[in-house]
């Protein structure tokens, strides 16, 4: 056997998606009793802000600014409505997402990677190498921006899987620079200063597979984190599984047809010097139906440094966070395991003395 069938065999056996792996909960996804979700115990009361964003670009903004900034200062997550990405392009992607994770999974092996650099790379769990209890997903990820650059590099199966995704992140990318600008006004910024700050930016699409689980009490589809990039749009799908932590419980997210769910990440906490938060947030499984998210993770590139804007601190707000390239904080990210990589943003806080 060659080197690469022997590596393919390997990834064959660690991926979620190859047909055996989720029908018994093995030993390398069970958590410690300490870790483990206890998912008979949420809040499905709570409902985060629901942002309507037909005025946005009216005479009304200022209010629709004004909602978002709420949504970012008490909860860091909100949906939106009529945010102006079709119906069909949504579903379109949807269904090429099902579509790619329901091929045989020879077609996918080819794309397996443990390298957080690899641009366009299937994997499993979070951190494969460094992973002690394996999460309950696989993802294909890639990058998105500047799209011409990235596009033929992007999987070849299915047959119009870069049509379909290409159309998708071209939208994306339209919705997210519309957010920027309000979240920068909702900060007492010029509409163009985080897309200013952000540098040559960057876009990354993540397309996550959580099969059903016989016992979803044992382990997590994505553990509790906060994202490491200035903004995430999710489409969720219909199937729940997103739970957010908010005044210490965790809350569950019902997806809204046709909307996506937005939530503040960490550079943006950084920037407001800790005024919109950064929230933690998980995905827990269920025993019947898999379920498919995509979230757009946008944000800095690699060269951009990051630090509190000058707006933001004074001497009753002194800075929380040291400034830093993001290239730093991906690979203090990355460094780290599933259950550990919730406290990435610690790492950067200042020890403010009393």
């Amino acid at each position: 056997m060659t080197s690469a069938a022997h590596g393919n065999l390997n990834a064959v056996e660690k991926l979620m998606s190859n047909g055996h792996n989720h029908l018994h909960v093995q030993d390398k996804y069970v958590l410690p009793p300490g870790e483990r979700p206890d998912i008979s115990h949420f809040c499905d009361s709570y409902k985060f802000p629901v942002i309507d964003l037909k005025n946005l670009d009216g005479p009304h903004r200022i209010k629709v600014v004004n909602d978002i900034r709420r949504a970012c200062e008490e909860d860091g997550f909100f949906q939106i409505m009529n945010h102006g990405v079709p119906e069909t392009v949504m579903k379109s992607m949807m269904d090429i997402a099902k579509e790619f994770f329901e091929m045989p999974v020879e077609d996918r092996v080819c794309l397996y990677s443990e390298d957080p650099q690899q641009a366009v790379r299937v994997s499993t769990s979070f951190n494969a190498t460094k992973d002690e209890f394996f999460e309950w997903r696989d993802y294909l990820r890639h990058s998105c921006h500047p799209l011409e650059e990235c596009i033929n590099s992007w999987p070849q199966k299915p047959a119009l899987y870069r049509e379909v995704a290409g159309k998708y992140c071209k939208e994306m990318r339209v919705l997210v620079l519309r957010l920027l600008a309000a979240i920068s006004e909702a900060l007492g910024q010029d509409s163009d200063y985080l897309n200013a700050i952000f540098g040559k930016h960057s876009q990354l699409m993540h397309i996550n597979y959580y099969p059903a689980c016989p016992n979803p009490d044992l382990t997590f589809g994505a553990a509790p984190h906060s994202d490491i990039c200035g903004i995430t749009i999710l489409m969720q799908g219909d199937v729940s599984g997103l739970q957010v932590l908010k005044d210490g419980k965790w809350v569950a997210v019902k997806p809204i047809p046709n909307a996506f769910m937005v939530n503040v990440a960490d550079q943006i906490e950084v920037v407001s010097n800790g005024r919109f938060k950064s929230a933690k947030h998980r995905a827990i499984t269920n025993t019947t139906t898999t379920r498919i998210s995509i979230p757009t993770f946008y944000g800095p590139s690699l060269d951009t440094f990051i630090a509190p804007a000058a707006s933001m601190v004074d001497e009753k707000h002194p800075a929380l966070y040291r400034g830093y390239k993001f290239e730093e904080y991906t690979k203090a990210f990355w460094s780290q395991s599933a259950l550990k990589r919730r406290s990435t943003l610690d790492r950067f806080k200042i020890e403010i003395s009393p």
